[in-house]
């Protein structure tokens, strides 16, 4: 149970690191949660800094989930498994969305829950990428993908029949995303969520 706690508040911390943050306060002096939706996360370091600050922060949220499932988890917890690195992926998710460094504000949590699926179920995260760039492209919306995206997670984890601890943490990522949208939500009922243009 030690080597348990560790191994969460090591993905948690991990999952803290405020990367859109720093990167748009050093390129453009300002502070990222300013700006747009206030997130830390890819879209909305995209409209801060532009397209190329966007995938940046993209892939280094995306490793944040990756390092916690592959690296930390079967580091510090014996056995390592699927459910266990689940579990501290979601502590890098949670540490994503709410960052210790920024008074536990953060991002959405979805390129972090990426990398979390990618080292945990492959496939799965194959489907969960496919649903977001069709909810994307027939909508435009970031924010219509992601909310797919995510309820697509435990749906397909209950297909593959994943184990019951798999599916709770899936469960808990999908339901973390959708808190994180809840004003994408809003604004997506009363027609005011701006669609997704690309920046230089």
């Amino acid at each position: 149970m030690i080597r348990l706690a560790g191994a969460l508040i090591g993905s948690y911390l991990v999952g803290s690191l405020p990367t859109g943050y720093w990167l748009v306060k050093w390129r453009k002096g300002i502070d990222v949660r300013a700006v747009g939706s206030g997130s830390v996360g890819a879209t909305n370091v995209t409209r801060a800094a532009g397209t190329g600050a966007g995938r940046m922060v993209f892939l280094c949220d995306v490793a944040k989930g990756l390092l916690a499932v592959r690296v930390l988890a079967p580091w510090l917890t014996e056995p390592a498994t699927p459910a266990v690195q689940l579990a501290c992926g979601l502590a890098a998710v949670v540490g994503h969305t709410a960052s210790v460094f920024l008074k536990f504000q953060g991002g959405k949590g979805v390129a972090t829950t990426i990398g979390v699926v990618l080292g945990t179920e492959p496939l799965i995260a194959g489907v969960f990428l496919a649903v977001w760039l069709a909810g994307f492209l027939l909508w435009r919306y970031v924010s219509v993908g992601s909310l797919a995206a995510a309820v697509s997670l435990p749906v397909m984890q209950g297909l593959t029949r994943r184990s019951p601890g798999e599916i709770l943490c899936g469960v808990a990522l999908a339901l973390l995303i959708v808190a994180r949208h809840q004003a994408n939500i809003r604004r997506l009922l009363q027609g005011t969520e701006p669609r997704f243009r690309k920046s230089s």
